[in-house]
């Protein structure tokens, strides 16, 4: 056993010599062990696999730096009886093998590793030797040009210096041939029309000649300029006063008096005065125009002109004389825009004038074209001349228009009703024929339902015109909210239903005399069509109108509908889609101004879940109770117990700086506002499965604007519990009929 323990460590078996050959083994051993911890990262006591403290110096640690085999064979002897002798050289001969094979793979997966770090030394090796060649010679050529470099600045040393002065006198003699030349050149470009050279010319001796006036030769020279810069003054006046040229050759005569030194206030007079008298020549072609003969353009091609040639105009003469005068400061700058407000009123009344002809029409389409050429024209002089109020004073303009098309839509409603009345009149007069019915009173009211129905799709149609995308107008505040709440939905819809119930109640007031008093079937119509519209159309009328206007599209697309009477859901309402789409314009916009932001890790499956916080197993289990008439629990109880252990949401927490936070606020308060009025509405079995279609088809896209999805679910979780417990018959729609309506939808 002895024997055994000291061949495999570096002790000395019997016969053999402690010089032999096999007292190195134990160190080679020994370093082998040290790369492979150095290799695995293992430190001394690791490596060991035994608890730290240990004597470094200790002759039987077999892994400590001064191990003793001899030492540590006589301790084996003495201290442990045979058969732990036998498991610890078993235990000894495992460990080697085990630290052979690893060293055996260790070479093995690094074989060509190495094999390529030879390649490469072996490259970088020749590569040197090459590298070295070159920089010996390199240096040599070096230091040739270095030598023939200094023997050639030693032979040309005086040379050079007398070049230098000779250069020096060639360019003073330049200067002085160009200042006694200087009369001449000026009055060639005089006589050529070159008057921007002249300028130039005289712009670069001026100094010169101010700087040695005092000399004879200088000062006749100077006088000569002069006289001639006086004579090239006068006729670039005389040029610019003609006005002749275009406003970019005005300009130019301009900035060359300037350079002249002429006085930049009485040119600032003069230049506006030249502007002017060309807007005013605009104007009057204008208001040629919209005389009783020849005939008016319409009014696309009237806003065209004025757009092309007023307004195309103002821009030139703001955009030079800004630049001309930018040293005139803030007096300047009121001078400006004094003319251009001046100018501008008298073209905002050409243009009302015109558009004012336009009353009486049905169609928008041309009036709307018209407003948006006009309005988008004018952001140019609106930004140049923001002092002026352009741009404010045209969207008040495009403002009134609207609020008098509006006007003149109820009033085409109001007749149009008026003449079905009249209608009817004369078919309840009409004398009946022998053998032939007339139309019975459920045709005629279907008549002035579908006629009176079909006018009022037809104005919101032609007032939608107003808010669509792509007028340059329609992001102004008063068209996405006043024009839309208060004047179609207020002024026009609920107006014009509040003149059909004053029409109906005149007819029943109207007095008796003979051949004056209502008919009776009248009154009995008007009657039936005043309960059809209570009952269902005004409800009808008002939500569409919502729809198409985004009148405060959330709240007013549950205030205004009759959830206990709806019918069965078959497609995502238009106000849902609306808001994705807003949603995402505003994502865009936002993008654009902020950067991405922070989102929480998303579900694998968060685009394609299937309703699941409403229809899976997990929250069916929690509102089945509520979806049952005959649970045992409460439902109020039910809703309360959930809110406890249910995550609060602030809604109104602090934005950060960047995209998914401002999106994520934006959201948690629509779905706020739209939670809290859920809870104020009383919902049919039907209106309880459009709430779910809607919210289902709200989460498949809201929750990719949002830092975290969560939130979106629970939000739209709270507002399908709120209208299941305030449904008298609640339940709920199949999952899969609410995922086929919302693909489709």
């Amino acid at each position: 056993m002895a024997a055994a323990v000291a061949g495999r460590g570096p002790g000395c078996g019997p016969g053999d010599s402690p010089e032999g050959p096999e007292a190195e083994a134990p160190e080679r051993r020994r370093k082998a062990h040290g790369m492979l911890k150095l290799y695995y990262g293992l430190s001394e006591v690791e490596a060991a696999g035994r608890p730290a403290g240990p004597d470094p110096l200790d002759p039987t640690d077999l892994n400590g730096a001064h191990f003793d085999p001899e030492v540590y064979l006589d301790k084996l002897r003495r201290e442990c009886p045979l058969a732990q002798l036998m498991d610890s050289e078993t235990d000894m001969v495992r460990q080697i093998r085990a630290l052979d094979s690893d060293m055996q793979t260790l070479v093995y997966e690094n074989y060509n590793k190495f094999i390529s770090a030879t390649d490469t030394i072996r490259k970088m090796k020749n590569d040197f030797r090459k590298m070295e060649d070159e920089m010996d010679r390199l240096a040599t050529n070096m230091a040739v040009i270095t030598d023939f470099s200094a023997r050639i600045s030693t032979t040309l040393q005086d040379r050079h210096e007398r070049i230098t002065k000779l250069a020096g006198v060639h360019a003073l003699l330049r200067k002085l041939q160009f200042l006694f030349e200087l009369p001449s050149r000026l009055t060639k470009c005089v006589e050529l029309g070159a008057y921007g050279q002249a300028v130039r010319y005289q712009g670069r001796a001026r100094a010169v000649l101010q700087q040695y006036q005092h000399l004879p030769s200088f000062r006749a020279i100077q006088d000569d300029c002069q006289v001639i810069t006086a004579r090239l003054a006068q006729q670039l006046r005389q040029r610019f006063r003609e006005g002749g040229s275009g406003a970019p050759e005005q300009a130019e005569c301009v900035e060359l008096l300037l350079a002249l030194g002429e006085p930049a206030e009485e040119l600032c007079e003069e230049f506006l005065a030249h502007g002017r008298a060309r807007l005013e020549e605009e104007l009057r072609s204008l208001e040629a125009e919209l005389g009783p003969s020849p005939p008016a353009p319409d009014v696309l091609e009237f806003t065209d002109r004025g757009g092309s040639g007023f307004v195309g105009g103002l821009c030139q003469v703001a955009a030079a004389y800004q630049e001309l005068f930018a040293a005139q400061g803030p007096a300047g700058a009121e001078k400006l825009a004094a003319f251009a407000r001046e100018l501008g009123s008298r073209y905002f009344a050409l243009v009302e004038r015109r558009l004012a002809q336009e009353q009486g029409g049905s169609d928008n389409s041309l009036l709307v074209r018209a407003l948006d050429r006009f309005h988008r024209r004018l952001r140019a002089p609106g930004a140049l001349l923001a002092a002026a109020g352009l741009a404010e004073a045209a969207t008040e303009i495009v403002e009134r228009v609207a609020r008098e098309r509006l006007g003149q839509h109820l009033q085409g409603l109001q007749s149009a009703f008026l003449g079905c009345l009249t209608d009817v009149r004369q078919a309840l007069a009409a004398p009946r024929v022998a053998g032939k019915e007339g139309p019975g009173l459920a045709e005629l009211l279907a008549n002035v339902a579908s006629s009176t129905l079909s006018h009022i799709k037809a104005s919101l149609a032609s007032v939608h015109l107003f808010t669509a995308k792509e007028v340059s107008f329609s992001n102004k505040p008063y068209f996405r909210g006043e024009f839309c709440s208060q004047g179609v939905r207020e002024s026009l819809i609920v107006g014009f239903i509040r003149s059909m119930c004053q029409t109906a109640q005149n007819f029943c007031e109207s007095p008796g005399e003979k051949g004056g008093a209502t008919p009776p079937a009248l009154l009995l119509l008007l009657s039936r069509l005043c309960l059809d519209y209570e009952t269902a159309t005004i409800s009808y009328i008002l939500t569409l109108t919502d729809e198409q206007f985004l009148v405060q599209m959330l709240r007013k697309s549950v205030e205004t509908r009759d959830w206990l009477s709806t019918l069965e859901p078959r497609n995502v309402r238009a106000v849902m889609k609306r808001v994705v789409e807003d949603t995402t314009a505003i994502d865009v916009q936002v993008g654009l101004l902020y950067e991405e932001g922070v989102r929480k890790a998303q579900s694998s499956d968060s685009s394609k879940r299937t309703f699941s916080v409403y229809s899976s197993s997990r929250q069916q289990g929690r509102y089945a109770p509520s979806y049952t008439p005959s649970a045992p629990m409460d439902t109020n109880l039910l809703s309360n117990i959930q809110k406890l252990f249910s995550e609060r949401i602030d809604v109104f927490s602090p934005v950060e700086f960047n995209k998914v936070s401002v999106l994520t606020g934006i959201i948690k308060i629509s779905l706020k506002t739209l939670l809290e009025c859920v809870r104020l509405r009383t919902f049919g079995r039907f209106g309880l499965q459009q709430v779910q279609v809607d919210c289902h088809f709200l989460q498949l896209y809201l929750w990719r604007f949002v830092a975290d999805e969560e939130l979106v679910h629970l939000l739209l979780d709270e507002v399908v519990a709120s209208a299941a417990l305030r449904c008298p018959d609640p339940v709920p729609m199949e999952p899969s009929v609410v995922e086929v309506i919302c693909e489709r939808g």
